[in-house]
C-alpha cells in the first residue's frame, strides 16, 4: 500500500511493514499504526511515519550507532505487553529533536521506542531509573569529550 509521509512524499509498504502501538505514543494516543521508512539511502535516520496521518512523523535513530555505552533494560511488564520471546527480536530507536544549527539536534535517550520485530508490536518505553537525558545532544564533538574529561 502507498502512505504519504511528511518529510519524503509518497512510499509504498507492505502489510508487514506495519507496526501496531496498541495506546499510541504519549501525547499521539489515538496513532495506532506507524512504518519505519529510510529517510534516505545510507542515512542512520529513519522516520516513525504514522499510517493515518501524515503530519504526524517522528525522526528516529538506531541510539548504539551515537552512544556506544548505551543500554535498554525492559521492564518485565514491557516484555509481556509486547510479547518479546528473544532478544533478537528487539529493536530500539530514539526519537531525534532536529534543531538549526543540525549540531544542536537532540535525542531522548530516556524514552527508546521499542519493537519486537517478529510481531511488529512497538511502544515508547520510558525509563523512570536512568541518568539519560531526554534532550540528550546527538552530535558529542571530540572537543566537547575532552572538555569532560573522556
Amino acid at each position: 500500500m502507498k502512505i504519504e509521509t511528511k518529510f519524503i512524499g509518497e512510499v509504498t509498504i507492505t502489510k508487514e511493514d506495519v507496526i501496531t502501538f496498541e495506546k499510541g505514543l504519549p501525547a499521539f494516543e489515538d496513532e495506532t499504526e506507524f512504518a519505519i521508512v529510510p529517510f534516505a539511502e545510507g542515512a542512520p535516520f529513519y522516520i516513525l511515519q504514522s499510517t493515518k496521518t501524515v503530519q504526524t512523523a517522528f525522526i528516529i535513530v538506531n541510539p548504539f550507532h551515537f552512544f556506544s555505552d548505551y543500554s535498554v533494560k525492559l521492564s518485565d511488564s514491557t516484555i509481556e505487553k509486547l510479547h518479546i520471546e528473544k532478544e533478537a527480536d528487539v529493536a530500539i530507536y530514539t526519537i531525534v529533536t532536529v534543531k538549526e544549527p543540525f549540531a544542536n539536534s537532540t535525542v531522548n535517550l530516556q524514552g527508546p521506542i521499542v519493537i519486537n520485530t517478529a510481531k511488529n508490536l512497538g511502544k515508547q518505553f520510558v525509563m523512570v531509573e536512568s541518568d539519560y537525558e531526554t534532550k540528550q545532544k546527538l552530535i558529542q564533538t571530540a572537543a566537547a569529550k575532552v572538555g569532560e574529561g573522556k
